[in-house]
């Protein structure tokens, strides 16, 4: 028995999400980590840098534009398929933002770089959107913890590609002095990998699942116009509403960054609401588009809707917290550079997969609540280690014996998670509402996350660690409970 659900892992279906995985991870370190080091070597000024992490905006709000991957058909490529047809839609489309950014010199004009990477965030978003979709439509739920597995791992490559991979390709080519030619063929190069990806899908086949499209082209056009408002309106509205408070008061200035991303958000639905109101937007298409999905998970699950809704939102909190401020608690608590590359972004990438991989093992053998329960426990607990660091010497070995445990745990309650999350899609509404858990599961965690370096000025490194850590009591106290009234059958 056990050699049969090790054995599932070899499996195309399981196989081909490493390469699918690969090719959704490869972007995202080349939209903020890499394009940093880039735009810093060009003499960017630290605040022009730092404003080119607002085009993360389109993975969190990649739910709004969801429902097109579900209901839209891409003309020119339906002979592959739906799923498969937005696939090489976006990965063509991220392969062509690539070589558009490469071609750029933001020493020159970073207007025209701002341009393509937002593009390229836009495109990987939407990717990552499809291959969710595809994933939970190509495999029953009891091979979700295998393709969740296979796709983490592959994810993690790339982002060590797309990262250190990158990085190491600029300093080979002599990084000390700014050229945008050797800019030019690390983007190239990193764009050249996509072909991993498009290839993949090419040699896949199309799930085989029965939908139905609405043919009413326009307005999804005009919806994808007022999305693309709306996101602006938020954008702009929130850099206006500047904060009142000083920077020693945290905590008000933390409950006024809430207010103002609420404020944000009711000036969406506002937007949206009044061009239904004038009839630019049909109200029965935005009904059908974004509030059936909606409303059909609250028919499944009830009112445990809620409940599983506020799970999702914060199983993660723990981890996401903590790990903003990582990479600076390294480098305070004495660790060098080069320490940090080589055992935090290299090394730690492989006990990520490992953890990964044992994850989805654990959920295919024990059942995905089980495997969703110890995955919080473990990151909850792994920050406890970190506390434990910040109050004893600075050792190299403590370092990896921290970093081994966290990335382990970090990789195996990932896994359990998008299992679990693949579990509450329906398949009518695949990628409209995997889209809106994904969003929702890091959206309170990377809003706190933010004020985590005011957090460690007023309480320190080891109280911290250890408050973190207490933020996923009530994650475990959830799962117990929902285990018993809303489970996840696999």
């Amino acid at each position: 028995m056990k050699n049969k659900q090790i054995s599932v892992f070899l499996e195309k279906k399981v196989f081909k999400l490493l390469f699918f995985g690969f090719s959704s991870g490869l972007p995202i370190l080349l939209v903020f980590s890499t394009l940093s080091v880039w735009l810093h070597k060009a003499g960017i000024e630290r605040s022009t840098v730092t404003l080119f992490s607002w085009a993360g905006f389109a993975y969190a709000f990649k739910y709004l534009w969801s429902p097109l991957v579900d209901n839209f058909k891409i003309s020119y490529f339906q002979k592959f398929g739906h799923r498969r047809s937005w696939l090489l839609f976006s990965q063509i489309m991220i392969f062509l933002s690539l070589l558009a950014t490469s071609l750029t010199d933001p020493a020159k004009n970073i207007y025209l770089t701002a341009v393509t990477i937002t593009f390229l965030a836009i495109f990987s978003a939407t990717q990552d959107i499809v291959i969710d979709a595809y994933r939970i439509e190509s495999a029953p739920q009891s091979y979700q913890g295998p393709l969740s597995s296979m796709y983490i791992a592959g994810y993690r490559l790339a982002m060590l590609v797309g990262g250190a991979g990158s990085l190491w390709l600029a300093s080979y080519l002599g990084v000390e002095t700014y050229k945008q030619s050797v800019w030019m063929i690390v983007y190239i190069s990193m764009g050249a990998l996509m072909f991993i990806g498009i290839l993949t899908t090419l040699l896949s086949n199309e799930p085989k699942v029965k939908r139905s499209y609405t043919s009413k082209n326009k307005q999804h056009t005009r919806f994808l116009l007022v999305i693309l408002f709306s996101i602006i309106s938020f954008i702009f509205f929130y850099s206006f509403l500047d904060n009142p408070f000083s920077s020693e008061d945290i905590f008000k200035k933390f409950l006024f960054a809430a207010i103002r991303i609420c404020l944000c958000f009711l000036l969406m639905a506002f937007i949206i609401l009044l061009f239904i109101k004038i009839k630019f937007l049909s109200k029965d298409s935005f009904e059908k588009i974004y509030l059936n999905p909606i409303i059909n998970f609250i028919k499944r699950y009830g009112k445990f809707a809620v409940s599983i809704l506020i799970l999702i939102s914060l199983y993660r909190i723990a981890d996401v917290v903590m790990g903003v401020v990582a990479n600076i608690f390294y480098l305070e608590k004495g660790f060098d550079v080069k320490e940090i590359a080589t055992y935090s972004k290299f090394f730690g990438v492989f006990a990520t997969i490992l953890g990964g991989l044992v994850g989805g093992f654990f959920a295919l053998r024990f059942g995905t609540m089980k495997a969703l329960f110890l995955g919080a426990l473990i990151a909850a607990s792994s920050n406890l280690l970190f506390a434990w660091l910040a109050i004893s010497e600075a050792n190299v070995s403590f370092l990896i014996a921290v970093i081994t445990a966290d990335n382990i745990s970090s990789g195996f309650a990932g896994a359990a998670f998008v299992v679990y999350l693949s579990g509450l899609t329906s398949i009518r509404f695949t990628a409209t509402q995997y889209a809106l858990f994904s969003s929702l599961m890091l959206f309170i965690p990377k809003f706190i996350a933010g004020y985590s370096g005011s957090w460690v000025d007023v309480i320190g490194y080891a109280n911290f660690f250890c408050v973190t850590a207490l933020l996923g009591l009530p994650v475990l106290l959830l799962i117990i409970w929902l285990a018993k009234v809303a489970p996840i059958k696999n």
